[in-house]
């Protein structure tokens, strides 16, 4: 299958250098993620499609980044099927039609077809998608080399979903990762294995936290990211509730309102 990569020409804070999209040619074209519908993004399509009809646009998840380009691509290509996992709670912030995925699902793509595989976590939508003729999975934001990924608490995130995620794919054992944001990934066990003792550590430190009286999420993040730019903060208080989230379903700490502690 050839797959062409399509930067989404948005970097930023939380995007890094952009996302990635990938055009996969042949008898269907089709392409993983929408992005944001930045003007460079849709000239580049453009260009990789060569005048040929985009027959599909496969979404990983319903995030701002990876789904929000939809609505002008349906605009611009009117011949284009949308699909995704649902998400009812975000599916209508964009004017596509879209038409459901649920794990398991094959797709026909480029030349080839890709198996739906249901990863929550980083969203309760998020889906990867797999060749299994040449081994390459689409992972989304569910992997990103030489860095972690946000589990957003308060939004759709689930801790102790998103590392079933991250073991599920890890049996899978992939020739190639291709991810939404960042260079491809050469060495997906090992990658997963750093994330779980991550996240292990984060446990940890959080429950350190806690026991020294830091019982706020705010000032959980204080000292687990001393040197944080403000800019993430946000995110980094995301990613404490979701783990706060998890030690609660443990039974390791409880909530008292916006105040926690350890058991």
């Amino acid at each position: 299958m050839k797959v062409t990569l399509i930067p989404g020409c948005n970097p930023g804070p939380y995007t890094g250098a952009g996302n990635n999209t990938y055009l996969l040619s042949g008898r269907k074209p089709a392409l993983i993620d929408a992005a944001t519908g930045e003007p460079g993004h849709l000239a580049a399509l453009d260009a990789a499609l060569a005048g040929a009809a985009l027959s599909r646009v496969l979404v990983t998840h319903g995030h701002v980044d990876h789904a929000a380009g939809a609505p002008g691509l349906a605009a611009r290509r009117p011949e284009t099927a949308f699909f995704k996992a649902p998400w009812p709670e975000c599916d209508g912030e964009y004017r596509v039609e879209w038409r459901p995925l649920t794990d398991g699902d094959v797709v026909d793509a480029g030349n080839g077809a890709l198996r739906v595989l249901h990863t929550p976590g980083h969203a309760p939508d998020h889906v990867c998608f797999l060749d299994e003729e040449d081994g390459v999975l689409f992972c989304g934001d569910l992997l990103i080399q030489g860095g972690t990924v946000v589990v957003p608490g308060s939004y759709g995130g689930d801790l102790a979903a998103y590392l079933a995620s991250l073991a599920r794919v890890r049996e899978l054992r992939p020739a190639r990762v291709l991810p939404a944001h960042g260079p491809e990934i050469d060495d997906v066990a090992a990658l997963v294995d750093e994330y779980v003792a991550h996240r292990r550590r984060r446990d940890d430190e959080i429950l350190a936290a806690l026991r020294q009286g830091h019982a706020t999420q705010a000032a959980i993040v204080k000292v687990v990211y001393p040197d944080l730019v403000p800019e993430l903060h946000g995110a980094a208080k995301e990613s404490v509730l979701a783990h706060l989230r998890k030690l609660e379903a443990e039974g390791a700490v409880r909530r008292h309102d916006a105040v926690w502690e350890a058991l």
